[in-house]
């Protein structure tokens, strides 16, 4: 078997009033991410986990923000798409890792019900989806909560 392994990483900026959606779900806050789609950073960054594992560009390649289809799309979409996309090359997901930089909320209440959402739409089973969230200990822009950034590691296998 033939195994794939990609990286990916996100950023959006943070601005109040939003709807704050992370890992596929709505997570309340005072603040939500700004972006062309629903600018849900894990959900982008697993996309560009799995693009990047078998060479086929990044998010903006596939789903470009000049794009007006794509305007205030729901990121499922993007991911669901992303999953055919990876299996119509011949793969399946293995499992996810990933970590979410905000210093506001926390969101370990949320991760479950992320993981639940995520393993359902990659087609694998919860306890392969690993989501893990940390602060910037007040620095940057993420630890003056002027934004938000996921990073993600995808494991594919081979399936044909």
């Amino acid at each position: 078997m033939s195994y794939r392994i990609g990286s990916g990483v996100d950023f959006h900026r943070l601005e109040e009033g939003r709807l704050f959606w992370l890992g596929g779900i709505q997570v309340p806050h005072a603040k939500g991410a700004v972006g062309h789609s629903d600018a849900d950073v894990l959900l982008h960054a697993i996309c560009d986990a799995m693009l990047g594992a078998l060479a086929l560009g990044d998010i903006g390649k596939h789903f470009p923000d000049t794009d007006q289809s794509f305007k205030n799309i729901d990121s499922k979409i993007l991911l669901k798409r992303t999953v055919d996309l990876i299996k119509g090359k011949g793969y399946s997901i293995i499992n996810v890792d990933s970590t979410l930089c905000l210093q506001q909320p926390k969101i370990s209440p949320y991760i479950p019900q992320m993981q639940s959402t995520i393993a359902s739409i990659l087609e694998i089973n919860t306890d392969d989806v690993s989501i893990k969230a940390t602060t910037t200990e007040h620095l940057g822009f993420v630890g003056r909560e002027e934004g938000v950034m996921a990073y993600a590691s995808v494991l594919l296998q081979k399936t044909t």
